[in-house]
This record gives structure tokens, sequence and C-alpha cells, in this order.
């Protein structure tokens, strides 16, 4: 059986604002399969304006906390971007890329399942490096 990639429905071009993409981006967060330990950050970074497109930037930042340690040792970052072309329609839906902070590779929601595992190897890379500090 094919595995089915859970996304949502974007919204268009011409009801995009800030928030309505930190909303969006918090509602595709909600349908990753990651463990309720996890706790995230989601916020806005920046506004790009390029000659085809404007570029939303957020960051999603996880960590886990427990009552021994409430701010953990390390964080793992997520970094979206929403992209409104100017050669389509203002009815067109914006596209959404993400990433992870310790990789170049650009992901699509709709292509690729977001894995729990990629947030630990993170944290786990950041705390060895630590500890050799």
């Amino acid at each position: 059986t094919k595995h089915v990639i859970k996304n949502i429905e974007w919204t268009t071009a011409e009801n995009f604002t800030v928030e309505t993409g930190r909303q969006q981006i918090e509602e595709l967060i909600s349908m990753w399969d990651i463990h309720e330990s996890w706790l995230h950050h989601s916020e806005f970074l920046e506004e790009e304006e390029l000659k085809d497109s404007k570029r939303y930037h957020y960051r999603a930042s996880w960590g886990i906390p427990t009552r021994r340690k409430p701010v953990p040792r390390a964080t793992a970052s997520v970094y979206f971007v929403i992209v409104i072309s100017k050669l389509k329609p203002d009815t067109a839906p914006v596209e959404v890329f993400y990433r992870l902070e310790s990789s170049r590779l650009v992901r699509r929601p709709e292509q690729c399942q977001f894995r729990e595992k990629w947030l630990k190897d993170i944290i786990e890379n950041k705390i060895v490096c630590l500890e050799r500090l």
C-alpha cells in the first residue's frame, strides 16, 4: 500500500497574510507524526521581495523539555518559506517549502512526509558537539 502524505489546503495569494501563513504552518505541523513530548514555537522571520515572487520566511524551533531540564540542552529548527508568485493569478494557492537547519535539501510538504527522526538527529549532533567543547 502507498503511504499517504498528509498536507493541508494552502491559502490563495489574495488571501495570504503573515499571520495566516504562520497559522497554516501550525496546521501542517499538527498533522506530522511527532511524539507529544516534542514542543515547538513558530515565528515569522522576514519578507523577501524577488523579481518573480514574494517569499515569507518562518522558523519552527523544536525541543523536548523535561521536569529536570525545562530548557532543553539543544533545539532543532525547521525553516519554512511561503512563496507568492507574481506570475500566477491571485487565486492560485501559495507554494510552501521547508528545510531542516542542518540541511540544504529543500522539501515540499505534499511530496515528503516529515520524520521525527530528523529532529532527533539534529539535537543528538548538537549535544555531541557541545560535549566535545
